[in-house]
């Protein structure tokens, strides 16, 4: 079952800190996709199964940006 995660990310000033993001997310073994918009400071995730809140919080926070806002359909 394919999950469709959006995420609202906060400290974006550039396009290399929208691919540091999807870099980040992409090392979680079950995110598929990842694609993170500066413009929208929106973030669209594809994962193969669930996965925690807390797993994509701290992939975004590790690369040191703020995941304010995860809505998952």
């Amino acid at each position: 079952m394919k999950m469709k995660i959006k995420l609202k990310i906060e400290g974006m000033h550039c396009a290399s800190c929208a691919s540091n993001i999807e870099r980040s997310l992409k090392k979680i073994p079950e995110i598929k996709e990842a694609n993170v918009s500066l413009m929208t400071k929106k973030g669209f995730v594809e994962a193969e199964k669930s996965i925690s809140d807390e797993e994509l919080k701290k992939a975004v926070e590790k690369v040191g940006y703020k995941l304010v806002g995860i809505e998952k359909e």
